[in-house]
């Protein structure tokens, strides 16, 4: 199972897709006129303004919902591995890799308004299927993309979490003992937490996405408040280091002791695994949220990228580094060009971090990654199932089949405890697996999409444009700026009693759409 895994990662996560991520970046960047750093302020004010509805959550909330599936194991096992296998170079990858990618999460968050739903239950729905099929007018993209996201978020990606909160907790209190099974020998302590959080996720999961925003709009802030605060407690004990820190990413990424593809390959892989710019993931929170403007939400969207890696993936880096507490594999099997810890530790689990803390915090190192792990990795589940279940309502859209929404709830429900148990190796690669489909699928979509009409940009500019006329009220009308198939927005402006242009304005003189 391993080998086959494997040999699907090294087809999927070629060179050719490192740089089609960082690639479609750039252009965005460029394109956008890089939208991350001119609408910083806005991003703050649309932030903290916006109010749910019956229909569609919060820019809070969907940013909290966005941030769960972003802010995950990725940020704490994820880095750790990216300097385990690709040295501190691949933290600064991972740092260009959110910086572009803040450009991308706009792109396709901003698409992911344009072109929402409401579904049967009166709900926003949106997300990549959605706009593939919209914008670019092939269905049949749109349903590989849905599928493969069901596949990626509904069986991969949750048992990924749910092996680092199994690993931290065994880690943290012991394993209670081992059991044979029919998948092998588990420890007690692995049983116990798979069975807990399984029933957790299943209380929360049946009572729907506002369930799920209202937990996590709490849970998130709070949990990535306290670990930065512990990370930067860590960091001032240890300020004189800071300096070579810096100087040990920054020349490990040009200079890199694992080799330049080590630290590029690695960076960018947890890189879009963390923050998941491109991945896809992110637009279908996007689209739940109910704002004013479909750009609102894409900066909102680009905001969250800054939070999960400059911020988050920062201070488990600074302190897996600070304090020495890891080791960079080369090439051969068992073989370490940096060993600071013994050889049976693996790089693939919260186990560095694990000890980063531990070293400056004797007694607290363990129990409290063991703690925020559960908080980081359960909402992240929780947002991969809103992500299956909103890929199972498009579905459901031309296939109606009876239990289709129960049935991703058991299979998810499932795949958690399995994932648990597992080894990390094993659970890591599946999760590699499903972020290369929806990243290789997404991406290709979103450029083929700005080639066709560019309605991300439209959008970006009418809104830019209102903002400088002042307006206290922002409107969208997508038949003004020549963006077919907003069909809610269309609906949306023609009920609230204002004029609509006419197809005629498209062609006439017209507003510029391009920036």
């Amino acid at each position: 199972m391993q080998s086959l895994v494997d040999f699907l990662n090294g087809i999927i996560w070629s060179p050719v897709l490192i740089y089609l991520c960082l690639g479609a970046g750039l252009f965005y960047s460029i394109t956008t006129r890089f939208v991350q750093i001119r609408h910083f302020r806005e991003m703050w004010r649309l932030l903290l303004s916006g109010k749910s509805s019956d229909k569609g959550i919060s820019s809070f909330q969907a940013l909290a919902v966005s941030l769960s599936g972003r802010v995950g194991t990725g940020n704490i096992a994820g880095v750790a591995a990216a300097i385990g296998f690709g040295g501190p170079g691949a933290v600064f990858w991972m740092w260009v890799v959110a910086f572009l990618g803040a450009a991308t999460a706009y792109s396709e968050s901003a698409l992911a308004q344009i072109y929402k739903e409401e579904d049967e239950d009166g709900q926003f729905r949106g997300g990549p299927a959605y706009y593939i099929e919209k914008a670019m007018g092939q269905k049949w993209y749109a349903w590989i993309f849905a599928i493969a996201t069901i596949f990626a978020c509904g069986v991969l990606l949750p048992g990924v979490q749910s092996n680092s909160i199994g690993n931290a907790v065994e880690a943290a209190f012991g394993t209670g003992g081992m059991i044979e099974t029919t998948i092998g020998t588990i420890s007690l302590a692995k049983i116990l937490t798979g069975t807990v959080v399984s029933i957790i996720l299943a209380f929360i999961i049946f009572g729907g996405v506002k369930r799920i925003a209202s937990f996590t709009q709490i849970v998130v802030p709070f949990m990535a408040l306290a670990y930065i605060i512990i990370a930067f407690i860590i960091i001032l004990l240890n300020i004189n280091l800071v300096p070579t820190v810096f100087g040990m990413i920054i020349g490990d990424a040009f200079t890199p002791m694992a080799g330049v593809g080590a630290a590029i390959g690695w960076g960018v892989k947890r890189g879009v695994y963390s923050n998941e710019a491109g991945q896809g993931t992110g637009p279908h929170a996007a689209a739940a949220a109910d704002v004013d403007h479909p750009a609102q939400q894409g900066l909102v969207q680009s905001f969250s990228i800054y939070i999960d890696t400059l911020l988050v993936c920062s201070a488990t880096a600074f302190m897996i580094i600070i304090t020495g507490a890891y080791n960079v594999h080369g090439g051969a099997e068992g073989t370490f060009l940096v060993q600071n810890l013994a050889a049976d530790i693996g790089a693939n689990g919260p186990v560095f971090t694990q000890m980063a803390i531990e070293s400056a915090m004797p007694g607290i190192g363990k129990p409290f990654i063991a703690f925020a792990l559960f908080f980081f990795a359960f909402t992240t589940i929780l947002a991969y199932y809103y992500i299956a279940e909103t890929n199972i309502a498009y579905i459901r859209r031309s296939l109606k089949l009876p239990g289709m929404m129960f049935v991703l709830k058991i299979v998810l429900t499932v795949a958690v405890f399995y994932g648990t148990v597992k080894a990390a190796n094993l659970a890591w690669a599946m999760g590699d697996v499903g972020v290369g489909l929806m990243a290789w699928l997404n991406i290709v979509g979103i450029l083929i999409i700005f080639f066709l009409s560019k309605p991300a940009l439209k959008a970006l500019k009418d809104y830019e444009e209102q903002q400088k006329a002042g307006v206290k009220e922002f409107t969208f009308d997508p038949v003004k700026l020549g963006i077919k198939n907003a069909d809610y927005w269309e609906k949306r402006l023609k009920s609230s009693g204002k004029p609509a242009a006419q197809p005629e304005d498209v062609e006439g003189e017209p507003v510029k759409t391009t920036i």
